[in-house]
């Protein structure tokens, strides 16, 4: 496919989002339709419609409209390059510019950081001075970060193995067991290193928050809200005996897999099968994901504030049901991938309301600025009587 050819592929899949379709399905089903379409077509045209979704209101303001071709001219635009050199409607290209179509206006703070107006207020209450620039970094794609699978290998090893395959991949500070890869990142699924159980790709920031935990070899570990297990293998990467439990068990169906590959054993529950005697208790809650909207950037502008009410809600109701199962003398953590103080700091706050015999004794806030996605940690335990 040409580059203009992908282009027009790009604003058909736009559409179809805008219209109310899910872009990671809309994508599958487009490639399904065009097997002609190589790797590297299918790769470039995800990446447009990607970058369209995070930029969707300043490519809108810089393309003319909120519309495939409108984004797509805005995305051409921000890039520097001439949207006309690619409208030409030749081959396979998108139909040329109409007289002033393309025609930039000027933009608000929330457009052009890409932020929807009724988040501006608690996002900057939130992030202080840092709002614009971690809205800016919000903009863009996420680094790609593994984490070194310590039951298996080091990370010195792990980084001689990728490179073995042309994957380079360096040491972040954020956490010991962090590589950020700067080369070959589309070929890490299928590298020896990955499918051996080496490494596994893991935001770097989320790997903080397990580091934070002070995991220690033996130790009882109940993963609450475990979803795919990426933090659950990463606890018994350490050496902790994991329990990993999800109120939908289907999103763990993959874990006997992983973590088979991965040399270690992990316990999965049934709902409601979670009981007392645990050492830590961590629950990373369903959450806005308002710190991963540059990997999942659909959800920035799915989020309603009565969705946020709602989860609001479940995140408390998932702290008040872990406290039974932490054994005397235990700890209990609490993790988002949020932004967002209520679902972070003022759900702690209101939980040692309910609970006085709590202490908060780690909390941690990460922004993008960090390196890896938003997250929110807070680790407590019980006041000795």
């Amino acid at each position: 496919m040409t580059p203009e050819a992908r282009v027009a592929a790009a604003i058909d899949l736009i559409d179809l989002w805008l219209g109310g379709a899910n872009a990671e399905q809309a994508l599958t089903h487009w490639a399904r339709r065009n097997r002609y379409a190589g790797s590297k077509d299918r790769a470039a045209i995800r990446d447009h419609v990607f970058d369209a979704i995070r930029c969707r209101r300043s490519f809108a303001a810089l393309g003319g409209a909120e519309t495939g071709r409108g984004l797509m001219i805005g995305a051409l635009t921000a890039a520097g390059c001439d949207p006309g050199e690619v409208f030409t409607g030749q081959g396979y290209a998108p139909a040329p510019l109409a007289p002033g179509e393309g025609e930039a206006r000027a933009m608000s703070e929330a457009e052009r950081l890409d932020c929807p107006d009724w988040l501006v207020a608690p996002l900057k209450d939130a992030l202080g001075a840092d709002f614009a620039p971690v809205m800016e970094a919000l903009r863009h794609r996420a680094p790609v970060f593994l984490r070194v699978n310590l039951a298996r290998t080091d990370r010195a090893q792990a980084r001689e193995a990728l490179a073995e395959e042309g994957i380079v991949a360096t040491p972040h500070p954020l956490s010991p067991t962090a590589l950020e890869v700067t080369e070959g990142a589309r070929r890490v699924a299928q590298s020896r290193a990955y499918q051996s159980g080496l490494v596994e790709l893991q935001d770097v920031a989320s790997q903080a928050v397990v580091d934070l935990l002070g995991v220690t070899p033996g130790m009882r570990v109940l993963d609450y809200c475990a979803g795919g297990g990426g933090k659950s293998l990463a606890l018994a990467a350490l050496g902790a005996a994991v329990s990993a439990h999800d109120s939908e068990p289907r999103r763990m169906a993959d874990l006997p897999a992983r973590a088979a590959r991965a040399g270690v054993e992990i316990d999965r529950l049934a709902p409601g099968a979670a009981r007392g005697g645990h050492d830590l208790v961590f629950a990373d809650a369903p959450c806005s994901g308002s710190g991963a909207w540059r990997r999942a950037p659909q959800g920035k502008w799915d989020l309603t504030l009565e969705r946020l009410d709602e989860l609001c809600r479940i995140q408390a109701g998932i702290l008040n049901e872990i406290v039974p199962f932490v054994a005397p003398g235990g700890g209990l953590a609490y993790a988002t991938c949020s932004l967002l103080a209520r679902e972070n700091q003022a759900q702690i706050t209101a939980f040692h309301a309910r609970h006085p015999g709590w202490k908060t004794v780690a909390e941690r806030q990460f922004t993008p600025l960090d390196g890896g996605d938003g997250f929110y940690v807070a680790h407590l335990t019980r006041l000795e009587k």
